[in-house]
């Protein structure tokens, strides 16, 4: 059976996350392999030196390479620099036959007719997501295929970004031997890997903390209402710390992720960390409770902001199935405090829904568990975005690489 390999990719500030799958027409995706590499000329999802982002990226293709040549060159792209924003657009079109039937290619053409917006020319739609179909008036069709009408309206969650940043980040796989496939927001692909029917229609938001930012994605009733990237991530604690305690970086990334709460209510005043201990550079004690305030300021400033996102679109009380974190800065001990503090929501670690993928192995199923992973297995799943990811391809091979990719997912 003819089979096709596709690599998620996901370009953090500090590290590089990929997960390999393959698919087969007819059955679950099989997930390979899931890589970490280190990451450099990146920060908060836009490109600060191409040199050094294409070589940390080649070094890890060339790596992925060894296990699956040909996955390199169909990559699906993870973007998410804080720039991005979001618009309702409406699009319109006539049903095309005679017998008043709706088609897919009326479908598709009221699609593209809602992704029909003015933007800035230093701007492009990343995404349109599907909020609904209007068919002669009717509203709230999820799904108008096989229907019967004259004219079919839908109504679009239309996302874009900066342009010159996307084809920077692009530009950077391309030069380092990959092939782009796809690109897709990050929250999304979260979403896409944790959330089930359920918590999508009741409610729910996904906040996803990285190293230099955090993304988010509310859901009500189904759809996506709301996305939104945060300039802010695990990295600023790593660097409040630095200073706070007047330490080295890296050991102060050592104290944030194994020896700090993020929560100053659970250490005791009288706790102490001896420096020297952690790293013999440093010398002296500090008192545990501080680190946690340093590490909790931050961390309410972070929810601070999501909370602002969440009222922007929506009502904190229509969200009961809460908030569900992931993302490296999801694993600071006791941040569920924090952010059930500063929420006022239900608040759990997200864990990757393992159901739609084939998973064979003990130590991938470990992979499933790390909440940093979310983003580049979510990549994989991209094909549940219905009607949501526009084609980028330029070329006539583009589109035909495309068309084989839509052939092999099930």
């Amino acid at each position: 059976m003819a089979s096709k390999f596709i690599l998620g990719l996901d370009l953090g500030s500090k590290e590089i996350k990929a997960a390999l799958a393959e698919f087969k027409r007819g059955s679950k995706p099989v997930l390979t392999k899931v890589f970490h590499f280190p990451s450099a000329g990146i920060r908060r999802g836009i490109v600060e030196n191409s040199g050094d982002a294409s070589s940390a990226i080649a070094a890890a293709l060339e790596n992925i390479k060894e296990l699956e040549p040909k996955a390199i060159r169909n990559i699906i792209l993870a973007i998410g620099a804080e720039d991005i924003s979001t618009q309702i657009s409406t699009g319109v079109v006539a049903v095309s036959r005679a017998d008043n039937e709706i088609y897919e290619d009326d479908i598709q053409r009221s699609v593209q007719s809602s992704q029909a917006v003015n933007l800035l020319p230093n701007r492009e739609v990343i995404h349109a997501i599907v909020k609904e179909f209007i068919v002669d008036g009717s509203d709230k069709v999820m799904d108008p295929l096989g229907m019967v009408g004259t004219r079919l309206e839908v109504n679009s969650l239309i996302i874009d970004s900066f342009s010159p940043n996307v084809k920077n980040l692009a530009k950077c796989v391309e030069d380092a031997g990959g092939g782009i496939l796809e690109l897709v927001l990050s929250p999304l692909a979260s979403s896409t890997a944790l959330l089930s029917k359920n918590q999508k229609e009741l409610g729910v938001i996904v906040i996803d903390i990285g190293f230099g930012k955090t993304g988010l994605a509310i859901y009500e009733e189904q759809q996506l209402i709301h996305t939104a990237v945060i300039p802010i991530g695990s990295g600023h604690i790593t660097n409040d710390l630095a200073i706070g305690l007047k330490i080295p970086i890296d050991t102060a990334e050592l104290i944030k992720k194994s020896f700090a709460s993020a929560s100053s209510k659970s250490v005791l005043k009288k706790e102490v960390l001896e420096l020297h201990k952690i790293d013999s550079r440093s010398k002296g004690t500090v008192n545990k409770k501080f680190i946690s305030e340093i590490i909790e300021a931050r961390l309410s400033e972070i929810f601070e902001h999501v909370a602002t996102e969440i009222k922007k679109s929506s009502n904190i009380n229509r969200l009961p199935a809460g908030a569900i974190l992931v993302g490296g800065g999801a694993k600071l001990n006791d941040i569920l405090d924090i952010a059930r503090q500063e929420l006022g929501l239900a608040t759990e670690i997200g864990r990757i829904n393992p159901s739609p993928l084939e998973v064979e192995s003990p130590e991938l199923n470990a992979e499933l568990e790390k909440p940093e992973n979310a983003v580049a297995i979510g990549l994989l799943l991209t094909d549940q975005l219905q009607y949501a990811v526009v084609n980028k391809q330029p070329s006539t091979v583009a589109s035909f690489v495309k068309r084989a990719f839509n052939y092999f997912i099930p």
